[in-house]
């Protein structure tokens, strides 16, 4: 396996192991019953999405990349490839919507592109996950359009949300070391087509909720080269506590 699409598949599967724990937080502290349930249902996919594609990583890697409990347990904030939107604290049920909204649409766009990737493997678990990411955008789209057209409150307390995100959100794009590469040997076509394509599908969403995207955000680019916030290292000491007991266990 190349660099190019072992930092392809870090970057997919840190993405979603990260948010993954995230949105796990909202389990029994959602603002009713089946949101609680909602949020949990999504972060178990996504966490199940993270060891797809670190098996993927460890098959095709000619035993070069460790298992992958291993992978996901065993590194620190450094060696993590996840945009930095992914590791920011749940906040408010508001801003845990809008991030859920505006990583989902993008994972869904991700995956339709890769499902064309010269690599097969990964076009083949595109093709799965993709259909499981249809729920997710469903779930998203109808909270922020309720939310929006809600209540003043509802509303001001979406657009603050949206404000907050939307730099950390564009930084999800940042390009990749390998970017040419990647799109050469067409195993993906880039992340500036993909911000393009996101933007074409989040805007009338936002707009028809009632809501405004923020103006000249600059994106919060690093966490795709390891440079994160202060909020990542907590979590993965929180999230890696068991294993670190006894790496070698087998449960």
């Amino acid at each position: 396996m190349n660099n190019a699409i072992k930092d392809l598949l870090f970057r997919l599967a840190d993405d979603e192991l990260v948010l993954g724990h995230r949105n796990s937080e909202w389990t029994g502290l959602g603002p009713i019953l089946e949101e609680d349930i909602a949020f949990s249902s999504i972060a178990q996919d996504q966490i199940g999405h993270a060891v797809a594609n670190y098996t993927l990583l460890h098959e095709s890697a000619a035993a070069d990349e460790p298992l992958p409990d291993a992978i996901a347990f065993g590194r620190n904030e450094k060696q993590f490839f996840s945009s930095q939107f992914t590791e920011l604290p749940i906040g408010d049920y508001a801003f845990s919507l809008i991030r859920h909204f505006l990583f989902d649409h993008a994972e869904m766009l991700r995956y339709e592109l890769l499902t064309a990737s010269s690599f097969a493997p990964l076009a083949a678990l595109a093709r799965k996950i993709k259909g499981e990411l249809k729920y997710h955008v469903l779930h998203a789209d109808l909270w922020v359009s309720k939310l929006g057209q809600g209540t003043e409150e509802s509303r001001a307390r979406m657009q603050t949300a949206l404000n907050e995100a939307w730099p950390y959100a564009l930084g999800m794009f940042e390009p990749s070391d390998y970017e040419a590469e990647l799109v050469t040997n067409g195993i993906f076509s880039g992340e500036e087509g993909l911000q393009e394509s996101w933007l074409e599908v989040v805007a009338p969403i936002i707009e028809k909720a009632g809501l405004t995207i923020p103006q000249a955000s600059e994106p919060k680019y690093g966490g795709r080269h390891g440079y994160h916030t202060e909020h990542l290292q907590p979590l993965l000491d929180e999230m890696t506590e068991v294993y670190r007991l006894d790496p070698a266990a087998i449960w």
